[in-house]
């Protein structure tokens, strides 16, 4: 038998290796003064931040779901490598984390370089603008596994702040407002739902106009996940709690920073739900209850702020052209029979 068994069985050496030579270059462009160590080590070290009292970690694993498929079908890799970033950026900023070091894992079946490297430079432009290490990562060739060419994406974050600055939401209390940060998009939850209806209900193709967004398929379903950090870490010292709105809705997530004896009320007229969630919800005939479970409805994070503090923190979020409003506030649990730590719509 001539040519390579390995590459007959599905995993191409030679291809691979082609791709980590680009991968490498991404890598090594994101080292900070923190970074340890070499670029394609079995580890990736980075120091603690010098001058901190008491520094805790903050450590979190997560991926873009299938958003990875319309990435796919419009060959566009790199974005969901920002996606993935940001997302984990913002699951570390609700506790008042910044990030100092980051590790992606990509494993599929028959990724060529473009599609290997494209994703990892997405990553590494994203670790850029955090000034956070791209520590390293794994690629995985799993034919058998993965459909060719097909992949999954998932990464971990490493941040870092100090123990008695960490938010966990016990800082929340009643009459707090809660601040909207308006989202880019779907971010990356709710696509299982929004690629039926685009692609399977309504057959609409990836260059097709998407209702009144303005925007074709493709660009709408890739609009990067907004980072909230450059406008949340100049503001934290006044916030008092954060949800970052992904799967499971405000609700779902709004609850999970809600001290015992609290509740959260939502006015459901304080924004208007943009085009495209508008389109979702008509197009694929959901009811509104389910539009609040599976989408952040254009709302990416929620802040909760001393009513004093919101002109101050609604200035920072400007300066950095993020749209703010203020769409509810902390009640006591038991005030209008609201039950403990639930969240509500008035409206």
């Amino acid at each position: 038998m001539s040519g390579s068994r390995y590459a007959d069985a599905g995993v191409d050496l030679v291809r691979a290796e082609a791709a980590k030579e680009r991968i490498g270059r991404a890598v090594a462009a994101t080292r900070t003064p923190l970074s340890l160590g070499e670029v394609g080590a079995f580890g990736g070290m980075v120091r603690v931040p010098p001058g901190m009292r008491r520094p805790a970690l903050v450590m979190s694993t997560d991926g873009v779901g299938t958003k990875v498929l319309v990435a796919l079908a419009a060959r566009r890799y790199d974005t969901v490598g920002e996606d993935l970033v940001n997302h984990s950026v913002n699951d570390i900023l609700v506790h008042g984390a910044r990030g100092i070091a980051f590790m992606d894992y990509i494993a599929g079946a028959g990724l060529g370089v473009e599609e290997l490297a494209g994703i990892v430079e997405g990553v590494a432009r994203a670790c850029r603008a955090h000034d956070m290490a791209l520590a390293g990562g794994e690629t995985a060739q799993m034919p058998g596994l993965y459909a060719e060419g097909h992949f999954d994406l998932a990464g971990t974050i490493v941040g870092i702040v100090e123990e008695d600055e960490a938010l966990h939401g016990d800082k929340v209390r009643p009459g707090d407002a809660l601040l909207a940060y308006a989202s880019t998009g779907l971010h990356t939850n709710g696509y299982t739902l929004a690629r039926r209806i685009i692609f399977d209900r309504l057959a609409l193709g990836l260059d097709d106009r998407l209702g009144e967004t303005g925007s074709s398929v493709e660009d709408a379903l890739l609009a990067v996940h907004r980072s909230y950090a450059p406008v949340i870490l100049p503001a934290l010292a006044r916030v008092h709690g954060l949800a970052h709105i992904t799967g499971g809705g405000i609700s779902g997530n709004l609850a999970r920073i809600l001290p015992t004896g609290t509740a959260a009320v939502i006015d459901g007229d304080s924004w208007t739900i943009p085009p495209l969630f508008q389109f979702l919800q008509d197009a694929g005939e959901v009811a509104p209850a389910e539009m609040r479970d599976v989408f952040n409805l254009g709302v990416g994070l929620i802040a909760a702020v001393s009513p004093t503090d919101v002109s101050a923190v609604q200035a920072v979020a400007a300066g950095g052209d993020v749209r703010t409003w203020v769409i509810g506030e902390i009640i006591a649990a038991d005030s209008g029979g609201r039950g403990d730590r639930s969240v509500t719509f008035s409206r």
